[in-house]
């Protein structure tokens, strides 16, 4: 990975690692490797299906990325943290990162595209699904959804103000109920905001997104935008 350092120990954190799906995909670039989330019952999917590599060190630790310390000494390498950035007390996080990432190393912010942001039929149709049971809308945990401000914006006055932009094509193939699942994992579909009316949602896509499939998987046409970001 180009953004791992090529030195001896490389060390990971892993901010809101939920399921331990970005730990899994960089682990073997590391020999060090925390994931933090506030979610126990994600982080017990974490530790059951990404074990660690052959004399890896690897934690997930419940912590919230504001108040989260490392152990005695240890500096990151990379900090990643994906979707979850938008959630935080983003200015104290960086506040907080800069006293444990190591010198010149970086902290790498990014997401993929939300359905909200494409127009492919599958998707569409889900957006339709979540306007029936929701309304039209777009829901945002117990609020509705505000455009936060650039994380740019927030980079700038950070210790890591210095950054650059990278995007990233990618294509992916979704069984439906990994979709069900994604949904599940996501603000604006929490289980939480169906109530008594969860076992519905869950069965309308079973019901209204097989036209869209090729084959037995819907295609996701997608792109990562990843902020690298260091001190000046």
């Amino acid at each position: 990975m180009e953004a791992a350092p090529q030195r001896r120990l490389r060390s990971l954190l892993d901010v809101g690692t939920g399921t331990g799906f970005v730990v899994e995909a960089l682990r073997s670039s590391f020999d060090d490797v925390i994931g933090i989330d506030v979610d126990p019952d994600l982080l017990q999917v974490a530790l059951r299906s990404v074990p660690p590599g052959p004399g890896q060190r690897l934690k997930f630790l419940e912590w919230s990325a504001e108040e989260f310390r490392p152990p005695e000494g240890w500096r990151a390498d990379l900090v990643t943290i994906c979707r979850t950035f938008h959630w935080l007390d983003r200015p104290a996080v960086l506040a907080r990162l800069d006293e444990y990432v190591a010198a010149d190393r970086l902290v790498a912010i990014f997401g993929d595209n939300s359905i909200w942001a494409a127009n492919a039929p599958w998707k569409s149709e889900i957006k339709a699904v979540l306007a029936d049971f929701l309304g039209e809308q777009r829901r945002a945990g117990d609020g509705t959804y505000e455009r936060p401000r650039p994380y740019t914006d927030d980079l700038e006055g950070s210790p890591f103000s210095s950054w650059s932009q990278v995007t990233v094509p990618v294509r992916r193939e979704r069984t439906l109920e990994s979709v069900i699942g994604y949904l599940h994992s996501t603000s604006f579909a929490a289980p939480r905001l169906f109530g008594d009316r969860m076992e519905a949602f869950d069965q309308a896509p079973r019901e209204r997104l097989p036209a869209h499939m090729r084959g037995d998987v819907f295609v996701d046409e997608n792109e990562f935008n990843i902020l690298l970001a260091k001190r000046p």
